[in-house]
Formats: C-alpha cells, sequence, structure tokens
C-alpha cells in the first residue's frame, strides 16, 4: 500500500536502511569474532547431515546409469510398464555399484594383506642389508670414517633411544586411539549404509524433487532471474556430470592398463597398484603422483629395479593419458587453462582435502562462467563490447568462429 504522505515514505526507508546496516554489521561482528562457534556449529550440523550428503552424491553419480538402463528397460517392456522400468533400473543400478565396489575391495584387501607380511618378513633384512652396505662404503673410503664416528654414532644412539623409547610409546599412543579410530570406522560405516537407503529414496523421487525445485526457484525469484539460474544450474549439472563420470572411466581404463603393464613387467603386487593408481587418477594434475609415490616406495623396499621400472612405466602411462586417452574421453569438458585448474585444486583441496581436489575443477569452472556472463553484461552496459569481441577474437578464436555460426 503506498503511503499518502512522501515525507513519512522517505523517513521509512531511510530508517529500514539503518536497521538493516546495523543487522549486517551485527552479523558481520559475530561472523568475525564468533568464527569458532559457527564453524562448530557447521560442523555439528554437516556431521548430522552427513548420511543425507552421502546419499545425495551416490543418487547423483547413479543417475546416468539409471536412466540409461531405463531406457533400455522402456524399450523391451514399453510405455506401458514405466514404473516397472523405473523401478529395476535403481535396482540394477545400485546393483551394479556394489559388485564393483565388493570387487574392488576383493582385489585391494589381499594384495594389501599379502604386502604388509611381505614386508614385515624383509624390511629387518632389508635394513640390515643397507647397513651392511653403509659400513662397506665408509670402509672403502676411509676419508669418511672420521665423519661416520662422529655423525654415525649419534645417529646409531638416536636409533636405538627411539626404538627403546619412542617406539613403545607410539605403539601405547596407537593402542589408546584405537578405541577412537574404531568408533569413527562405525560412524562412517552408519552413515554410507544410511546414505545408500537416502539415495534410493532420492532415486525413486528424483523426478519429483526436480518439479519441487523449479516450483520453488520460479515463486521465489522474478521470470527472468529465474530463468538464469535455471540455465546456470544446468550448465553446473552438465559440467560436473561430464567431468566426473568422464574421469571415472578415464581412471578405470588407466587402471587396467596399469595392471596390465604390472603383469607384463613382472612386478610385485600388480592388482594393488593398478587400483591404487587408478583410483588417485581421478584427482586432476596430482593424481599421478599422489598413487606413484607409495607404490614407488613399496617397490623400492622389496626390489629397487622393479621401483625404478615402475616410475617410468608410470611416466609414459600418464602421458599416454593426458595426450590420448584423457583428451578423447573428457575433451575440453571445462573449458579451463591450465593455469585455473591447478588453482582450483590448490584451492579447493586446501579446503576440502581430496573431495576437494576432485569437485574443485568443475565447482570452480561454473564460478569462472557466472564470472565471465556477468562480465559480458556489464561491458554491454558500459558500451565497451569491443574489449571481449577482441579479446575472443585474440585468445579464443573458436569461440568467435562458434557465435558466427551461430548468427548464420
Amino acid at each position: 500500500m503506498k503511503l499518502k504522505n512522501p515525507e513519512n515514505e522517505k523517513y521509512i526507508k531511510a530508517s529500514l536502511a539503518g536497521f538493516a546496516a546495523i543487522a549486517a554489521g551485527i552479523l558481520l561482528f559475530f561472523a568475525i569474532f564468533r568464527s569458532d562457534a559457527l564453524g562448530q556449529g557447521a560442523d555439528r550440523i554437516v556431521g548430522i547431515l552427513k548420511p543425507f550428503l552421502y546419499g545425495a552424491v551416490f543418487a547423483y553419480i547413479l543417475t546416468p546409469l539409471c536412466n540409461k538402463i531405463k531406457g533400455l528397460l522402456r524399450k523391451a517392456f514399453g510405455k506401458k510398464h514405466e514404473k516397472l522400468a523405473g523401478g529395476l533400473s535403481i535396482v540394477l543400478a545400485m546393483l551394479i555399484a556394489v559388485l564393483l565396489v565388493s570387487l574392488l575391495f576383493m582385489l585391494v584387501l589381499p594384495q594389501l594383506v599379502d604386502s604388509i607380511e611381505q614386508l614385515s618378513k624383509t624390511l629387518p633384512g632389508k635394513i640390515q642389508e643397507g647397513g651392511n652396505r653403509v659400513d662397506q662404503f665408509v670402509k672403502e673410503h676411509p676419508q669418511l670414517q672420521d665423519l661416520w664416528k662422529q655423525y654415525g654414532t649419534q645417529l646409531e644412539t638416536k636409533l636405538q633411544d627411539w626404538t627403546q623409547n619412542g617406539l613403545p610409546r607410539l605403539a601405547q599412543k596407537l593402542l589408546g586411539s584405537a578405541a577412537i579410530y574404531v568408533q569413527q570406522t562405525f560412524t562412517a560405516l552408519k552413515n554410507i549404509f544410511l546414505g545408500l537407503l537416502v539415495c534410493i529414496y532420492i532415486l525413486i523421487s528424483r523426478k519429483r524433487f526436480g518439479a519441487q525445485a523449479k516450483m520453488l526457484l520460479h515463486g521465489i525469484f522474478p521470470n527472468r532471474a529465474a530463468r538464469v539460474i535455471e540455465k546456470e544450474i544446468r550448465y553446473a549439472d552438465k559440467m560436473f556430470n561430464g567431468f566426473l563420470v568422464g574421469k571415472i572411466i578415464d581412471s578405470a581404463i588407466i587402471g587396467v592398463l596399469c595392471f596390465i603393464g604390472c603383469l607384463v613387467l613382472h612386478l610385485e603386487s600388480p592388482a594393488l597398484i593398478a587400483v591404487i593408481v587408478g583410483v588417485t587418477n581421478i584427482i586432476p594434475f596430482f593424481g599421478p603422483f599422489i598413487g606413484a609415490i607409495p607404490c614407488a616406495l613399496m617397490l623400492v623396499i622389496q626390489n629397487p629395479v622393479h621401483a625404478l621400472t615402475f616410475v617410468i612405466f608410470v611416466v609414459v602411462l600418464q602421458q599416454l593419458d593426458g595426450n590420448i586417452i584423457g583428451p578423447r574421453i573428457l575433451g575440453d569438458s571445462t573449458g579451463l587453462s591450465s593455469f585455473w585448474v591447478l588453482f582450483a585444486i590448490l584451492l579447493f583441496g586446501g579446503l576440502w582435502g581430496v573431495a576437494g581436489m576432485i569437485a574443485g575443477v568443475p565447482l570452480f569452472a561454473v564460478i569462472y562462467d557466472i564470472i565471465r556472463q556477468l562480465v559480458s553484461i556489464g561491458l554491454g552496459k558500459h558500451g565497451r563490447s569491443g574489449l571481449e569481441a577482441a579479446y575472443k577474437e585474440e585468445f579464443h578464436p573458436e569461440l568467435k568462429a562458434e557465435e558466427t555460426e551461430a548468427k548464420v
């Protein structure tokens, strides 16, 4: 209702603006000086909602598989059995996922146990052999004997002290924390189990949730803003779906090739090495190094020559992936340069760990696209669209060509 007195309307608007400024200042004060309490509250809420977060992630990963299976079943059953095709697609997708994860654990756990047993048997002998080689080297080079007597004795004393005192304290500390680790493990398993149940509910009701989200979006925002937000959400879905699914397929291929290569080269624990290399390959840029380092350390204890062979093989394999396999599967899915890919991995990896390193690239690609559109709109409003055209012509001629084709 419009106020009759313009003076009163002016004062009311000024009062509301002042109240909003004060409220914003109070919120900013609490955000700065009570950040620990806010962080603890956020962590508690996230901890409670972890099953739903897991379920949402599982459902998002399985949705393309469900849709693919549903399309095949719809062709087989006909449109009359739409609900049956939808239910069976969810069941089959869940079974495929559980079978793949089970197969992964069946491959990794026996190899891991064998590797640990073999290391426990061979490690003392390897250490003794290394010590003998050092002693022999010192004897062959008399000029090093004085230096070795000075620092080697100190090192030996520290090692014996750590073996007698430090190692028991470390073992006692680990045993004291065992209960906490067991509790955390059971909590994680419980969250994953509940997440699978939530995943099933989300997959069953995904169309309903999508319709509700669309109504909510258009109910809150004006039509133009709602359409822009909806378009950006579709772009984000395309970006995450294309990148993550493509990266999983690419990593699976790399894991298989690594397993075959390890068998051909007669390396120890080929299945374990292949799984580690394949899983860590999901992480862009740093994944190959993260996976290769522990595998090389494991091999160097058993056979240094095999470790060197493995490093050379991984370098060749990653070159094959980076130049042939990856581009064919992923293409230019994010549109980001190598600099921004590295920036996104470091930023979101520092914030959220391994999950941030995996999801950071498509997330930053979405943020980059939003900023690009805002800059384009701003240049248009200020009559400087020529700057954008010149930029695209110099640095992104392919975009300029696509725009020309679209206009034609």
